[in-house]
């Protein structure tokens, strides 16, 4: 779907802490084989800043192992460490098993609308945080 140059320039805008402040957690096996791996940042709004699950990938070979759900919480951790107050994710309407992967971790829906780039109805699954800065 992707070019690997773009996949690559955008895992290093995501690193760039100039540019954005954000992370890349990897799910890496004992021998070092990434397994999956979820691409996070804070991202601004008008009303403030919210945290964004941006991307979330585990390698079929190694789903139903609980490594996206580590990840998940990982990210969640970050978030509150930031002070974000919510976190989401955006996906296509019909991505059945990621809402409901989300769904069982305390997300909903808040919001839908169009993707600008292929007009796909997208909705915005959502969840309050405690955030964990004193």
């Amino acid at each position: 779907m992707y070019t690997m140059d773009w996949l690559v320039a955008r895992v290093r805008w995501h690193l760039d802490g100039k540019a954005c402040r954000g992370r890349v957690l990897l799910a890496e096996l004992a021998d070092k084989q990434i397994a999956g791996h979820s691409i996070i940042r804070l991202e601004p709004e008008p009303d403030g800043v919210f945290g964004l699950v941006s991307t979330t990938y585990v390698d079929p070979a190694f789903r139903r192992a609980g490594l996206a759900s580590a990840l998940l919480l990982h990210s969640e951790r970050w978030f509150g460490d930031e002070g974000m107050p919510s976190c989401c994710t955006w996906t296509s309407s019909t991505n059945a098993p990621l809402i409901s992967f989300y769904e069982r971790h305390g997300y909903s829906i808040t919001d839908s609308g169009a993707n600008d780039l292929t007009d796909t109805l997208m909705v915005k699954l959502s969840k309050q945080l405690t955030p964990n800065v004193a």
